[in-house]
């Protein structure tokens, strides 16, 4: 049966990877909002949605005209709780880039409000399903048990407009470190543990460095986003280096996919990394 969903923040840089994906798994976007009407690339996916600019409407549209599945939230880190929130009154689950929430205390609320509704937050942590990184997965578990020195760099430079956006209010995007590197630190955990204690080198607007000493390894990472550096994603184990720019940007599919199998990432899956961004923001 063909699944309905509603997105906010179809404006937005990573909604048109969300409208590929519903595309793909054969959903039907009935409606969309986004405070700026710059949505034009509806057309390419979903040419009969909805539009509305405003927050009341969209949401009137939804209770009075039609019923959702999912609500996908692709707005500012600072407003996910209010939308994930919004989702569950809809009565539908919730799709929800990342970062799920900014602290450990929004995103126990939102589990919380999962349970009085019976409704699921998922969360996109499409690290977890490249390819490369599962055979990696896979080879450090046949290797177990093993400690592991790693380096994770992320440089992904950015122009001027990102500091006047609402991704360089440290209050509304939580930083370089949540707003970039919250899939490195979910990827980190994911594959060498818990975190046993961290070491914050440098952590300002534009590059954070430091040391995470997990179960499993000691992990060095460097995230940049000046506009001087090529880009770069990479993890080095030892003298062996994975770069996964390739692929990185279309899996978003696959965790559609993963989600309708109800096998998605929910907010157990993402507790860990939110923790660490969380403490980086503290030092």
């Amino acid at each position: 049966m063909q699944k309905n969903f509603a997105l906010i923040g179809v404006a937005g840089y990573i909604a048109p990877r969300h409208l590929q994906a519903i595309k793909a798994v054969g959903g039907n976007l009935v409606a969309a909002f986004d405070i700026a009407d710059s949505v034009g690339i509806l057309d390419a996916y979903f040419p009969a949605c909805e539009f509305f600019t405003e927050e009341f409407a969209f949401y009137d549209f939804l209770m009075d005209k039609t019923s959702i599945d999912y609500l996908v939230v692709c707005s500012p880190n600072y407003l996910h709780e209010a939308h994930c929130y919004a989702g569950l009154k809809l009565n539908a689950d919730v799709i929800c880039e990342k970062p799920l929430s900014l602290t450990t205390e929004s995103l126990q609320h939102l589990a919380d409000a999962q349970v009085y509704t019976n409704k699921h937050i998922y969360t996109i942590l499409q690290l977890r399903l490249h390819p490369l990184l599962l055979d990696l997965k896979n080879e450090i578990e046949q290797n177990h048990p093993a400690f592991y020195q790693v380096k994770i760099e992320y440089f992904t430079p950015r122009g001027n407009w990102y500091h006047q956006s609402w991704k360089g209010d440290v209050q509304k995007s939580g930083g370089i470190a949540t707003n970039i590197g919250v899939h490195l630190f979910d990827l980190a955990n994911w594959l060498f543990g818990e975190v046993i204690s961290m070491e914050v080198d440098k952590n300002n607007t534009t590059e954070s460095i430091g040391i995470l000493k997990l179960k499993n390894a000691e992990v060095q990472w460097h995230l940049n986003i000046e506009s001087g550096n090529s880009t770069k994603r990479q993890i080095s184990i030892g003298d062996k280096t994975i770069e996964f720019t390739n692929g990185f940007t279309d899996l978003h599919t696959a965790s559609y996919q993963a989600i309708l199998n109800q096998q998605g990432f929910t907010i157990d899956a993402v507790r860990p990394s939110i923790e660490i961004v969380e403490r980086i923001r503290k030092f």
